[in-house]
């Protein structure tokens, strides 16, 4: 009677409740944010994956670059690291807008890297103790603020400051940065062909036979920093290269 009515009507409560919390803003147990949209044609945002911000290529075991100079058994595997992530920057791409359902691309080519294309010096510098590294944007799904998306790299300790040396940077045009245009990415169902854009960056005169810490940071509208996370929104590299 009354009681098994009031069951029903606790149990159905309980499953709206379920199916969209008002107090914790969730569906299905689950933050808008993470469900904003299940198409894989659509942009997907996530709430519990790491946030957006740059990494380096190659990538290397403990964030260290260590080798001797003119030792190529210690620096292949850095070098063939670049060459492998590289080889589709090789092939002409982009813009695409002629295939149905698939959205335009840019362009990025290979030899804006320079220095560090490794078309002209194919050790990408690690021969002559200059090492090339490859900056990308991690989890970019959404726009960013309608400025190019500088990059930064500083010492990081103070005691780098007069060890670092000169820093060389090559991408798209003169700007150290990531421009607007290759933002958004859709996914790979929409932009089989995207190239995600690429910095460059080459260290000329690194101080030999001692550590050097080097700190790179991306200035993004949702590129955030944490001091809990010192891989959020940045990276750092310990340089170790050996003369001798």
């Amino acid at each position: 009677g009354a009681k098994l009515q009031e069951k029903r009507q606790q149990a159905q409560t309980e499953t709206i409740k379920f199916i969209w919390n008002s107090e914790k803003k969730e569906l299905l147990g689950h933050t808008g944010v993470m469900l904003l949209t299940l198409s894989d044609f659509e942009l997907k945002y996530q709430d519990r994956v790491a946030p957006p911000g740059p990494t380096q290529v190659p990538q290397v075991q403990k964030t260290e670059i260590s080798f001797l100079v003119g030792d190529s058994k210690r620096y292949d595997p850095n070098m063939r690291n670049l060459e492998r992530f590289l080889e589709d920057y090789s092939a002409e791409q982009g813009p695409y807008n002629d295939i149905q359902g698939q959205k335009k691309v840019c362009k990025f080519r290979r030899e804006w890297l320079e220095n560090c294309s490794g078309i002209n010096d194919p050790t990408f510098g690690y021969k002559d103790g200059k090492p090339c590294i490859l900056v990308k944007l991690s989890k970019v799904t959404a726009k960013f603020n309608p400025y190019p998306i500088p990059v930064h790299f500083s010492p990081k300790r103070e005691g780098d400051m007069d060890n670092v040396g000169a820093v060389e940077c090559y991408s798209m045009g003169s700007y150290t940065g990531f421009a607007l245009q290759y933002y958004p990415y859709y996914g790979k169902l929409l932009q089989p062909r995207y190239l995600q854009p690429l910095v460059a960056v080459q260290f000329t005169n690194l101080t030999y036979d001692m550590e050097v810490h080097v700190e790179c940071k991306a200035y993004g509208q949702n590129i955030q920093y944490s001091d809990k996370d010192r891989f959020q929104g940045r990276f750092h590299i310990k340089f170790d290269i050996k003369s001798s």
